[in-house]
């Protein structure tokens, strides 16, 4: 097993998460028409910590809800799956609403294209920003976030390991030689 070096522990991530909240209100200029969709799954956990957060600071409850973008792949081989966008109720419109997509780390931007074609596939935002933990560079497409926990350049070697509390059991991010 590679040695792994650890860049943030559980009280880095929560002091980033509490700025990535405020950054987003400041940017929205408050809650209103604001919610959050995490790609599932580390970013499932990351907009609902976001959205808490939000609710501690603000006192508003925001609407999150996580996406599954397995059929919006590119790299699907089948041509026989069409998506369903009734398998991504969120519970919420996102119709007119400023979306804040949350992942936990950005390297190709193929996961995040394929989030916003499911974003579209469920209404019609009034914008869509991202929203990640670590972005390690390495975009295959033109796609660059809006809110950034922490900016970790990384070769296509070296593994971006975000360990999250309600997954691993505890919140870590660390960086390691692929095997």
């Amino acid at each position: 097993m590679p040695e792994e070096r650890l860049l943030m522990d559980g009280a880095a991530i929560g002091r980033m998460l509490a700025r990535l909240s405020h950054e987003i209100v400041e940017k929205n200029k408050g809650t209103q028409d604001l919610c959050l969709v995490g790609i599932r799954r580390r970013g499932e956990f990351v907009a609902r910590r976001i959205g808490a957060q939000i609710e501690k600071f603000y006192g508003d409850c925001v609407p999150c809800a996580g996406i599954d973008i397995g059929l919006y792949r590119d790299d699907l081989v089948s041509s026989f799956f069409v998506p369903d966008a009734r398998a991504n109720s969120l519970g919420f419109s996102i119709d007119g609403k400023s979306v804040v997509l949350c992942d936990d780390v950005l390297h190709t931007g193929r996961s995040v294209r394929a989030a916003i074609e499911a974003i579209f596939d469920l209404g019609r935002p009034a914008c869509v920003r991202l929203l990640v933990l670590c972005d390690r560079g390495g975009r295959e497409i033109p796609v660059s976030p809006d809110f950034v926990g922490k900016n970790i350049p990384a070769s296509r070697r070296e593994l971006i390991d975000v360990r999250l509390l309600e997954i691993e059991g505890e919140d870590s991010i660390g960086i390691s030689l692929k095997e």
